[in-house]
Parts: structure tokens; sequence; C-alpha cells
């Protein structure tokens, strides 16, 4: 039965929100202050990229033990945990950077203890919300968050990582290391604001080897059609944008580069993907209602080809960022489509470890990509590591063109039973 006035979401879900919000303005200010450092560090295009793969690779190594982990703990516990140990190892990054001893060693061990805290923190999070809203609200609060995340992450974080990188490497950096610890704390208030905080188990029934937890989330997703074939696509989608995210950093900034910005102009140039995924956070329910999800999934599908290809052919910085705005609005779609599945479609009990497995094939791609786009423009150059990152895309479109559809996707909704507390 349809709601005139949809209820508000809670004070849980605004509180997580809030501690989404803070964080996010943080790692808004990393995405431009990390790579600007690593640049001042090296301009070989492999050694730069390897930022990235250090970043992403815990995804490919331990994403399916994090989600086994967060069906066998307290979500918002491990959460604010987490959140706590990323503040120090951001404020140690500080201190070296501050005491001129920062590498790109050093850099490559800080950005894979963060990937290893974003796997458990995101397999948790997505899993944990379900506990906050109800089923039918899923998509309105993914929404929500997405659009919160899109504002600090993309519109503010960046030009002002740009500007306080200006004054001194370290401030964007010591910002971030305040975000994750105000962050830890508003998730840790959270206790008394939740349903369920931990997974239900029958406290007479030995729990089973994590082994055997992560074989049950793979077995799970293995006899979905729609949501492995969805997995797989975005991994096919996240190898190809990493491609040319983890170079783009040399095609833009500098004097040497194609578009010759400074870090300030980076950072500007990066918040034309957030106008395009605002623009899709406030859009995307009337497009999947107007369209439907099958056709607002291929539209992303179709600008994950166009969007390298079109960076590759100009120079001017406005085709650019027009280019990141499409990207923009293409991501947002997905997200707040397939994440909103998810959470409706995968049973609570197994809902960190199925998450955890999607997202290895989802995510788990970006340290293979990362790798990939910086040896390929350390042989042919930029431009056409992005041209192939596009054609590269195309080959998993073709064969997972019929799963993409409305009447799958529908079909799978109704199959679903509900178990969400």
């Amino acid at each position: 039965m349809s709601r005139a006035t949809p209820a508000r979401l809670g004070a849980g879900f605004n509180r997580l929100w809030t501690a989404s919000v803070v964080s996010n303005t943080g790692d808004g200010v990393m995405a431009v202050a990390l790579p600007l450092l690593a640049e001042t560090l090296t301009r070989q295009p492999l050694l730069f990229a390897g930022v990235t793969v250090a970043n992403r690779l815990p995804w490919l190594l331990f994403s399916l033990h994090a989600g086994a982990i967060a069906d066998r703990v307290d979500r918002r516990r491990l959460m604010a945990t987490v959140n706590a140990l990323r503040a120090l190892l951001v404020a140690a990054l500080a201190a070296a950077v501050l005491t001129d001893v920062a590498s790109i060693w050093l850099l490559y061990a800080i950005g894979f203890g963060l990937g290893v805290a974003e796997t458990l923190f995101d397999n948790a999070s997505q899993a944990f919300l379900p506990a906050l809203v109800e089923r039918d609200d899923l998509e309105r609060a993914n929404g929500r968050l997405m659009a919160g995340e899109i504002v600090t992450n993309q519109f503010l974080g960046p030009p002002l990582g740009g500007f306080l990188f200006g004054l001194g490497a370290a401030v964007p950096i010591l910002l971030d290391a305040g975000t994750f610890a105000i962050s830890a704390g508003l998730i840790a208030s959270l206790g008394g604001l939740v349903a369920t905080r931990r997974p239900a188990r029958d406290p007479d029934v030995a729990r089973p080897r994590m082994r055997t937890d992560i074989a049950e989330g793979l077995r799970w997703l293995r006899n979905h059609r729609l949501l492995r074939g969805l997995a797989v696509l975005l991994g096919a989608m996240n190898f190809t944008s990493t491609m040319l995210f983890a170079v783009f950093p040399l095609y833009a900034v500098g004097e040497e580069s194609a578009l010759g910005l400074s870090g300030f102009g980076f950072g500007v140039l990066l918040t034309t993907t957030a106008a395009g995924s605002t623009i899709g956070s406030l859009l995307s329910a009337r497009l999947v209602t107007r369209f439907g999800r099958g056709p607002m999934l291929w539209s992303t599908l179709v600008a994950s080809v166009a969007v390298p290809i079109v960076i590759a052919a100009t120079s001017n910085a406005l085709v650019v960022g027009a280019a990141f705005a499409v990207f923009g609005l293409a991501v947002i779609l997905w997200n707040v489509i397939t994440v909103s599945l998810r959470q409706t479609i995968i049973p609570d009990r197994l809902l960190g470890r199925v998450n955890s497995v999607y997202r290895f094939l989802g995510w788990g791609s970006m340290p293979l990509g990362s790798l990939a786009g910086g040896a390929a423009a350390a042989l042919w150059g930029v431009r056409t590591t992005f041209v192939l990152s596009g054609l590269l895309m195309a080959v998993p479109i073709v064969v997972f063109a019929r799963v993409v559809r409305t009447s799958e996707i529908d079909a799978a909704r109704a199959a679903a039973t509900p178990d969400h507390p």
C-alpha cells in the first residue's frame, strides 16, 4: 500500500546520515590532496597509479572475509571502530608529511590500510541500513545518503582539498583524520536507535567456520542470475573507470599536462562529476518510475563506454567537465538502483556475505584496473589508455545484455522474501 506522504526515516538514520556527511567531506578533501601529494613524490605513471592499486587491493584480497565478519558481529560497533582506526592512519600520514619523511612507499602502506578499513566499513554499513529503515524506504534512504555523499565528497571536498593543500600538504590530511574521528563518535552513539544491532544466531548451534560462511554467500550469489550479472558488469565498469582515473591527474595537473590545471582547478574540475550526480540523486526516483530500472541501468552502461573516449578526444577542460557530469549522473543512477535491489532481495542473515561477494566481483577489479591503467599509460600514453578503457567496457555489455531488463528486475524483487527487521 503506497503512502501519500513519505514517513520520516527516523533519528537513527539522520545520525547515520550526519556521520556519512562528515566523513565524506574529509574523503572529498583527500580525493584531491592525496594525488597532489603523490605527484610531488613521483610522476612515473606506473608508480603513481600504484597508490590507487594499494588502496583498492583489499577489495580483491579481503572483501569476502569482511562480509563474513559483518554477519557475525555488531555492525554498528564494527563501523565505529573502523572509522576510529582510519582516523589514526590518516593522522600518521599527516605526521609523516609534517616531519618530511613521506614517500611514495608510505602512501602505498597507508592506502592499503585505509582500503582494508573500507572493505570492513562498507560491507557493514550496507548490511546495517535495513536495521534503520523500512524495506519500502530503502531507495529513498540510499538516495539521501548518496546525495549527502555527493555534496560533501564531490562538491565541497575537492576544491577545499586543493585550497588547503596550497596552504600546506598536511592540512587537508589532518582535516580528514578529524572527520573520521567525529564520524566514529556519531556511529557509536547510535546504540539504542536501531531495531537490530547484532545478526540473529541460535545460541545452541555452533558457529560455522568463516570459510563455510563465505561459501554460503558465494553459492547464493552464484545461483541468483540477476545479481550475478550486475556484479560482473560492475566489476567491468570499475576496472575500466579506474584505468582512467588512476592516471587522470597526470593528464590534468601541471603545465606539462594536457589540461594544464592547477591543484585548485583540478579540484573544481572534479566537482562536475558531483553536478551530474546531484541531478541523478534528485531525478533517480522519477526516472525509474518513468522509464523503468532496466533502461536506466542501460543508460549508465552506455555512458561508461562513451565518457572515456570523449575525454581522450579533447584537451578542453570544459568538455572534460561535461563528460564527468554525465559520468556522475550514470554512477548515481546505477548505485541507487542496484544497492537498493541488493538490500531488498538478499536475506538479512546473508546480507553482509552476499554483499561482500558482490563487491569482491565489482570492486576487486579496481586494483587490477589501476595497474592496467598505469601500465597502458607508460606503454602507449594517457590518451590511448582512455580509449582502451571505453572499448573494453563494450565487451561485457554485449555478453550480459539480456540480464539488464526491467522484467528481470521486477521478477527478482517479487520473488524476494523480506526478513529485514
